[in-house]
């Protein structure tokens, strides 16, 4: 919020802020934040993404599958957005039936607008204002639930419940009051409401009705050995990639990679009847592993294991998935120093890139390799093809790195005007986005760029006064 103040609608700020919103459980305040960064920007896909998880909170799961769309279409090859997709899709099925199970009487069914009216109405905040002598208490803690729904929706948090319904009938506790001015009988009842929002929530993620029509539909049948039901695989499927996700970005590597290699064994062992796209969700599993090897510095592995998720994606005929193959593949190879293999892999995903960001990014880095084989030419006509993307995307971030790209490879050119316009160019980014360090090198740079063109204004005199 401080941040914000000095910053007022940085849309990354405030994507941070809604998150921190969303896991005290402030849905509310979380939205506002997430619509107010994508006010500006409609494809920032980080704002996408946590307007979609905002809105799963709620229970607005159609709503939230929409942006999980729109987020995937803008960038296909984040994990988080397919699995935005199947949770949501899954929760659909779970409050109201597979489409198979569904019949429409009328193909103009507007029966969702009623679910979503009635679905925010339930989860509008309860006030824990006192209320007047004359209600009931039973009125300020919700309507009557049955008890048998309620403790198997509530699961253990069913006994807490409990524990504070029985501290309302303290008359002399309710009175009291804490510090800060809240009276202990508001603390009771927000806790209480709190729990009767999540109640409704989960009944409207999994129902009671189709709790119990999964449970008939497994004694209808006689199965020797028990089937995973769908839901049961597809919970365990998203479980497990947020964990490893999770894992991986938390700095731990080599538990990531265990969890992988554990799920990957998991679902091998499955037919393709239970697992549905099982060769797609294999190469994913694969790119993990091969990821947390790269940052535990395996780079042989990590390259075998890019590899077997490329030959999957080929085999299945899976252009994003060949796509992210062949960029973590080139990574590999830039990382050991076989630019020339980079190359070659990055200019083969080329044609794959859909979104002005990753042209930037991948030309950018094609252009570096070309830069450490001292091979500047290439390395600037790169160099200029990601200032171009960047500039239709309007990222500053990447015209900067783009800018210096071209300036560097200018100064091997011995062009040394030409690097001294490119990295002014660059410093006036850097300054825009307070990068004090890359500021400080472009300086650097500049002024070794400039000695340079002021060395070869001098040979040109000489050689005039010679003439």
């Amino acid at each position: 919020s401080q941040a914000l103040q000095l910053q007022e609608g940085n849309k990354h700020c405030l994507v941070a802020r809604s998150v921190c919103y969303l896991k005290l459980g402030d849905t509310e305040n979380s939205l506002k934040d997430a619509e107010a960064s994508l006010q500006n920007d409609k494809t920032f896909s980080k704002g996408l993404y946590q307007k979609a998880e905002t809105l799963f909170t709620m229970g607005d799961f159609e709503f939230a599958l929409v942006y999980y769309h729109r987020g995937h279409k803008l960038r296909p090859e984040l994990q988080k957005f397919r699995l935005g997709i199947q949770k949501s899709q899954e929760a659909i099925d779970n409050s109201v039936g597979s489409p198979s199970s569904v019949k429409l009487e009328n193909k103009g069914d507007l029966c969702f607008l009623s679910r979503q009216a009635e679905s925010k109405k339930v989860k509008q905040k309860l006030q824990v204002k006192a209320p007047k002598k004359d209600q009931k208490r039973q009125s300020k803690v919700g309507p009557i639930r049955d008890e048998k729904t309620e403790r198997q929706l509530l699961g253990e948090l069913y006994a807490d419940k409990a524990y504070l319904e029985k501290l309302l009938k303290d008359e002399d506790l309710i009175k009291s009051s804490t510090k800060q001015g809240m009276t202990v009988e508001d603390l009771i009842l927000g806790g209480i409401n709190y729990l009767d929002t999540r109640t409704d929530f989960w009944q409207q993620q999994k129902p009671i009705y189709a709790r119990v029509r999964d449970r008939k539909l497994m004694q209808q049948r006689w199965i020797p050995e028990r089937k995973r039901k769908p839901s049961e695989v597809a919970r365990y499927i998203l479980k497990s990639m947020e964990d490893i996700d999770m894992l991986l970005t938390s700095g731990c590597p080599e538990e990531s990679c265990k969890k992988a290699e554990h799920v990957l064994k998991t679902i091998q062992g499955w037919s393709d009847d239970e697992v549905p796209n099982k060769n797609e969700l294999i190469g994913n599993l694969y790119s993990c592993i091969g990821n947390a090897q790269i940052e535990m510095r395996q780079m042989g592995a990590a390259l075998q294991s890019h590899k077997m998720d490329l030959g999957i994606a080929r085999e299945n005929d899976l252009p994003d998935a060949i796509s992210r193959a062949l960029d973590n593949i080139g990574r590999v190879y830039a990382r050991i120093g076989k630019f020339r293999q980079a190359i070659d892999t990055w200019e083969e995903k080329i044609p794959l890139a859909k979104t002005s960001l990753e042209k930037t990014w991948l030309f950018h880095e094609i252009g570096r390799c070309y830069l450490e084989l001292d091979e500047a030419t290439e390395a600037q006509e790169y160099g200029e093809k990601s200032l171009q993307s960047a500039e239709e995307e309007g990222d500053i971030e990447w015209q900067l790195n783009a800018s210096v790209l071209v300036a560097q490879a200018q100064v091997k050119l011995e062009d040394f005007q030409s690097a001294v316009m490119n990295f002014e160019k660059a410093l006036e980014k850097a300054k825009l986005i307070h990068n004090d360090a890359a500021q400080q090198a472009i300086i650097s740079a500049l002024d070794d760029a400039n000695k340079g063109f002021i060395e070869e204004l001098r040979a040109e005199q000489r050689v005039e006064r010679m003439e």
